[in-house]
């Protein structure tokens, strides 16, 4: 499949985790006014992202045409399943670290259009301004764009030929975009850190922020 009808599709992909990550905000915004203090929450949803993820896989692996390999499978599930799952507790955090859903609301979407701006889809990472290159960095779907790119096609050498130059797909992706291939380690950790401190946020503040005594 063509390197630009996989971005496309990626990006499609992105929309439509973007769209399940306001779904599950919405539904927590409901959900959360009945559940208990502490990490009851957080273990309670597992499962449930869990199964998303799977299904999220089953469509969308054949769809975009990506490579029958187990491993590469597997790296496109842990990147979903961490997507997936970082999505719902910032959606989590929001609603614990805010007094009213309304305002919850309106931070969740500031950053959903701030994580989607800094990507790294729209402007490739090593073309961020130097001063604007720590948003980057420190966006959650970034990593994940990384790891869905790097894990199916960085370690693949077959030629193509993109802005009229003929190179390796490996070579296309670090020089237009930095990605590397030995950098999936890193990813795997980090893409594992962003639920785990949204998770941590959302317990401290339902157990000490507690609005809905005023």
């Amino acid at each position: 499949m063509p390197l630009e009808t996989t971005l496309d599709l990626l990006e499609k992909s992105e929309i439509q985790l973007s769209t399940l990550g306001i779904y599950n905000f919405i539904f927590f915004v409901i959900w959360s006014l009945t559940l208990a203090e502490g990490t009851e929450p957080v273990i309670i949803e597992i499962p449930y992202v869990f199964l998303e993820a799977i299904l999220f896989l089953t469509i969308t692996y054949p769809a975009v045409n990506f490579y029958g390999s187990a491993y590469k499978v597997f790296w496109y599930f842990y990147t979903v399943f961490c997507t997936l799952l970082y999505y719902k507790f910032l959606g989590m955090m929001m609603v614990s670290l805010t007094p009213t859903y309304q305002v919850a609301s309106i931070f969740a979407n500031l950053c959903y259009t701030l994580m989607s701006l800094f990507s790294g889809y729209l402007i490739p990472g090593p073309k961020f301004p130097k001063w604007w290159v720590w948003g980057y960095w420190i966006c959650p779907t970034s990593w994940s764009l990384k790891g869905i790119l790097i894990s199916q096609y960085g370690d693949v050498k077959e030629e193509i030929v993109a802005f009229g130059e003929q190179k390796a797909l490996d070579a296309f992706l670090d020089g237009q975009y930095g990605y590397k291939h030995q950098d999936l380690p890193i990813i795997a950790i980090v893409l594992l850190a962003y639920p785990l401190v949204f998770a941590s946020v959302f317990a401290y503040g339902i157990a000490k922020l507690n609005y809905q005594r005023r």
